[in-house]
């Protein structure tokens, strides 16, 4: 069994309204209209099936009208109620405002069609000027409110839809905001790691070398690549930390690295490995070309840098060789290593390298490879093998 739907407050104030106002009308014999046929008390009758009709205005619009529609003609045969008039324009006029989209749209033209029906039949049946107003009269009750519901509706539809666009614009900026600070977050810790792993991976080499050998000689090299390391990790750091504060002066932030201080960088990953019998070496094939984008030579810097990083931790005694070599459409990196067990002290790792490597190259719609592979180089052995290959069109910023 279906539940009647309870009316709305404001719907109960305007039924009970209009039907005392109505009663109020009769009882002071007050009437719109004389010489009917049903008189004295029917009037009421029309008066509260419209009264009724207020009550479900918004939940059953259509129904209301349509009710409400028989319920005025009858009351044409009683001697007539303003109420019962004035309760009909509003169910009009509710039935365009929370009715159908559909019925929104063809009330307004019924009562006009309606009205203009009735003032030529009335023209046709009394052949007087007196017969229009008969006409403005049905517009006045039917085509008034139709338009005002009209007029209302698109208002209120308006302010809805902006509503809802304003909700969707603070939910899209909202999302724009943490995606930013994601990948903000994610750059940061990419360039906080790249900059300090390497020479935080000597210090704890050579720390560990020197509590595990006692030979002052050795004990002393360690400490001077222990304080090398140390000063240039905390230069970084400054570095980074200047980035992120707000620039209260003007000094302008220190550069990015570029491949022109690869030979720096692999003069110090040889002085740093050379405790643990690494040799490196820098072949730069480049030659002499266009200048590269900023984000691909930044992005191979750091490429370089972690590779070095993780030779320094995890391979074995030997060559770690460093390639570059640059082709129209693309810059190829490789820095090839030994594989395997690595004998005496090692720093631990974490695996953000090769996830900010890969992250990298991704950002530059490039492609990326680490892993072990078999070399006919190492005697038939495994090398650790980092290939990157960037491109340089002008969509990573080529000029």
């Amino acid at each position: 069994m279906t539940d009647f739907p309870r009316p709305h407050r404001e719907d109960v104030l305007i039924g009970a309204g209009g039907l005392l106002g109505g009663v109020l009308l009769w009882s002071l014999g007050l009437h719109t209209q004389g010489g009917r046929w049903l008189s004295g008390f029917w009037v009421l009758v029309p008066l509260v099936v419209i009264s009724l009709m207020e009550l479900v205005r918004r939940s059953a619009p259509r129904t209301a009208l349509a009710v409400g529609t028989v319920a005025l003609v009858a009351d044409q045969f009683t001697t007539g109620s303003v109420a019962t008039i004035a309760m009909f324009t509003d169910l009009v006029y509710a039935a365009v405002l929370y009715g159908s989209p559909s019925a929104a749209r063809r009330i307004p033209w019924g009562t006009a069609l309606i009205s203009i029906s009735i003032t030529v039949g009335t023209l046709s049946w009394l052949r007087t000027p007196e017969a229009l107003l008969l006409g403005v009269v049905a517009a006045a009750i039917s085509v008034a409110p139709a338009t005002t519901g009209v007029l209302v509706r698109n208002h209120r539809d308006a302010a809805e839809a902006a509503r809802l666009r304003a909700e969707q614009t603070a939910l899209l900026a909202e999302m724009d905001r943490t995606q930013a600070v994601t990948a903000e977050r994610a750059r940061m810790a990419r360039e906080l790691h790249d900059m300090v792993a390497n020479h935080l991976s000597a210090i704890a080499i050579h720390s560990t070398a020197a509590l595990s050998l006692d030979d002052a000689r050795t004990t002393k090299d360690a400490l001077t690549v222990i304080r090398e390391n140390s000063v240039a990790g905390l230069a970084e750091m400054r570095r980074l930390i200047g980035l992120l504060r707000d620039a209260a002066d003007d000094q302008d932030p220190a550069p990015a690295p570029t491949l022109r201080a690869l030979d720096s960088l692999v003069e110090q990953a040889r002085t740093n490995g050379a405790s643990s019998e690494l040799t490196f070496t820098l072949a730069d094939r480049r030659g002499e070309g266009a200048p590269l984008p900023a984000p691909v030579e930044m992005a191979a810097y750091r490429i370089v840098q972690e590779s070095l990083t993780n030779a320094l931790k995890h391979a074995p005694p030997g060559p770690v060789t460093v390639s570059l070599d640059h082709s129209r459409r693309a810059l190829r990196v490789e820095v090839v290593s030994r594989y395997g067990d690595r004998p005496g002290p090692r720093a631990p790792g974490s695996g953000a390298g090769l996830v900010g490597m890969r992250e990298r190259v991704a950002l530059l719609e490039g492609e990326f490879e680490a892993g072990p592979v078999t070399s006919d180089d190492a005697d038939g052995g495994k090398i650790w093998r980092v290939r990157a290959e960037l491109p340089v069109d002008e969509g990573n910023g080529a000029s």
